[in-house]
């Protein structure tokens, strides 16, 4: 190559050199970045529920659990960890006197003290808890569950010259408050749970109705009602059997067959 054409790229690269770094000072300095900050909200740890718990079952350390939660949205009301961190223990043996669902906070109304007087808290003001014995045959086939709505229905001998027995419902729609459950082991091994005792949610009346019951009957049987009957009013009791006279409605079974009628309490 020529020294003529050597010496013209030379002073070209060097130009175009200086023309960089001029044009790098001319710029100034560069743009700021932007730096996204992401501010992490309080949280403090929840007892809630670990399972669906139904009215009557008791906590234990599987029953309940901590959980985390934004401190923003902790109700008064609330079990933290902060407040009570000894909660899982203090509760144990507690009774649920009120629904609970999975991951559901607990509250102090929801649950009654684990002491001898658990059923009181159970009860609503005014009401008065009565127990009756209950077999597989007399207590629907051992499906009669707390929470449950029922008959009581009382069967007895007739006292007229023609024998017979005579059925009538004592009490209608009344709430199950706790059913005694012992666990019996079948011959194969597996185990079943049988009600032996059922405790009744009734008013004072109801209570001296299925008291006098109690005595007169040959048996007395729960008759498991549907969830939808609920709402309905379950202050209607056989209140002739406290008066010793008037009329009830009743079925009278005689040689297999059922007569509807109406008699006089005796």
């Amino acid at each position: 190559m020529k020294p003529a054409r050597i010496i013209i790229l030379t002073v070209a690269v060097v130009a175009a050199g200086l023309a960089g770094l001029l044009a790098m000072r001319i710029g100034g300095p560069s743009a700021p970045q932007l730096v996204e900050t992401v501010v992490k909200e309080p949280t403090i740890d929840v007892l809630v529920s670990a399972d669906n718990l139904p009215v009557g079952s008791r906590l234990n350390d599987k029953s309940v659990e901590w959980l985390t939660w934004p401190r923003s949205g902790v109700a008064e009301g609330f079990i933290t960890s902060e407040a009570r961190p000894e909660a899982i223990k203090e509760l144990e043996g507690s009774v649920v006197r009120l629904p609970i669902f999975k991951g559901e906070p607990l509250r102090a109304e929801k649950v009654a003290d684990s002491s001898s007087r658990i059923m009181s808290s159970l009860l609503p003001s005014g009401k008065r808890a009565v127990a009756t014995e209950i077999s597989v045959a007399t207590g629907a086939g051992g499906f009669v569950l707390p929470n449950d709505r029922v008959d009581v229905i009382m069967v007895r001998q007739s006292k007229d010259a023609g024998g017979g027995y005579i059925t009538e419902n004592v009490l209608n729609n009344v709430r199950v408050l706790a059913i005694d459950q012992t666990i019996q082991e079948a011959p194969d091994g597996s185990k079943t749970v049988v009600g032996t005792t059922a405790t009744l949610e009734l008013t004072p009346d109801q209570s001296k109705v299925i008291a006098v019951a109690q005595q007169m009957a040959e048996r007395l049987t729960l008759a498991l009602r549907s969830v939808a009957d609920a709402q309905e009013a379950d202050t209607q009791a056989a209140d002739y059997l406290l008066h010793g006279g008037g009329k009830a409605d009743i079925q009278v079974i005689k040689s297999g067959s059922i007569i509807t009628g109406s008699t006089q309490a005796n």
